[in-house]
């Protein structure tokens, strides 16, 4: 239902102009207002303080809920919920969030007001509203929305809590409960929302992989090499990739146990590892068909560090460049290709030379793209191990390495394998 349809309706349920209503209710909208509340705030304005607005919606299946449907009623399993602060329109607001499953599907919702569920329990709600959220439908619990428990339980076919290895962790996840090491963690001073705030942030590990976190009120427990389970923590993409995020609301408890961390990254398929939409820390193996242009002697700007081209910066303009070192590198495993993204360090190892060494073949071939020719010489059509930080976004998947290893497999070995699978 569009706006225009909604301020039809309401308009006709109260009475007045409905180019009035109209205007009210996209400015309510243009502020995040969820559409239910912005409707019975306009009620209220209107001097309707009822629930109304015809008839009660039709009870729906999870998986048949569409971004454009106005409210509904649904039955589920509470998968999931979690607690934070949010600042909406200069204030302080704390909502509650997570999932709800039934027997075809699950959905994430938000509570604007405290709710009457927990993880585990079965839930009519009753005239939800839906808003999209990140292309998806998302159900908004409100003040006109109702709560009713449900006299048996659901078969819902999900696992009911937060528990959840870092490997499984996703971007958009609520409620979520972590067990694991605090692998770095150092204290920031951030500009916040309050002024200068001290966070903390880092990275956690377990068994199955690593992430990057921040804690954005600080909890004493938090310190490098303890083992912690955290609880009610929600999942932001930073950089590319998951991010667990700790709140006031989060509790952090010392475990009696020893977290293992693997020294190793997980290993993944290319393609694996692009369908998942990004991984802080990921192993692909295959080989470099092609250097890309933007390698070998490069500058950057001093003032922000990004690559400059012809004495330029976007940022700000005309600036003496600083020599760097960088290699672009596509790796393809057959499943599918990555950039590997490789720094100074990594790339003198691969080159054979640091910047003024650079410099000099530059210098005496006086063509700064002979760098990058030697680079491609050396790697192109060779197989190679590449860990990093592999970030998906609409420019392709780019994997910033931080290890990046010739294998040892002898080719002749491999094509008499491959001959083997294929039965020739």
């Amino acid at each position: 239902m569009s706006l225009d349809d909604h301020a039809e309706d309401l308009a006709s349920d109260l009475g007045v102009d409905k180019e009035e209503v109209k205007e009210d209710l996209e400015n309510l909208v243009s502020y995040s207002v969820p559409m239910d509340e912005a409707k019975q705030s306009l009620r209220r304005k209107y001097g309707d303080g009822s629930e109304g607005g015809g008839a009660a919606p039709s009870e729906a299946d999870i998986a048949d809920i569409e971004t454009d449907d106005g409210n509904v009623t649904v039955t589920a399993t509470v998968l999931t919920k979690g607690k934070r602060s949010i600042r909406y329109q200069g204030e302080n607001n704390v909502i509650y969030e997570g999932r709800l499953a039934d027997g075809t599907g699950v959905i994430d919702y938000t509570a604007w007001t405290d709710v009457d569920f927990e993880p585990g329990d079965t839930v009519t709600l009753g005239n939800a509203g839906v808003r999209e959220w990140e292309g998806e439908p998302e159900l908004n619990v409100g003040e006109s929305t109702t709560v009713a428990h449900a006299d048996e339980d659901l078969d819902v076919g999900y696992e009911v809590g937060g528990d959840a290895d870092l490997i499984d962790v996703q971007v958009g996840d609520r409620g979520v409960n972590v067990a694991a090491r605090v692998v770095e963690v150092e204290t920031r001073t951030i500009d916040g929302r309050d002024g200068e705030t001290e966070i903390l942030s880092g990275v956690l590990g377990d068994e199955t992989g690593r992430l990057p976190f921040t804690d954005w009120d600080p909890h004493p427990a938090i310190e490098e090499g303890a083992a912690l389970r955290i609880e009610n923590a929600y999942v932001r993409e930073y950089r590319g990739v998951p991010s667990v995020n700790v709140s006031e609301f989060s509790r952090v408890d010392a475990l009696a146990r020893a977290v293992d961390v693997s020294a190793a990254a997980p290993r993944m398929d290319a393609g694996e590892a692009i369908r998942s939409g990004g991984v802080y820390d990921v192993a692909v193996v295959g080989n470099v068909i092609a250097v890309r242009d933007g390698s070998g002697l490069i500058q950057r700007c001093p003032e922000c560090g990004r690559v400059i081209q012809k004495g330029q910066c976007r940022t700000h303009g005309d600036v003496d460049g600083e020599d760097d070192l960088r290699v672009k590198a596509i790796v393809d495993d057959g499943t599918g290709a990555v950039t590997a993204v490789l720094d100074e360090g990594l790339t003198e190892e691969v080159y054979g030379g640091d910047v003024d060494d650079a410099r000099e073949q530059a210098r005496e071939a006086m063509d700064q793209e002979v760098v990058a020719d030697t680079i491609r010489e050396k790697v192109v059509g060779r197989e190679y191990r590449v860990r990093g930080h592999l970030s998906v976004d609409e420019y392709g998947a780019n994997l910033d390495a931080t290890e990046f290893e010739r294998t040892d497999d002898d080719p002749a070995d491999k094509a008499t394998a491959l001959i083997e699978e294929v039965g020739a």
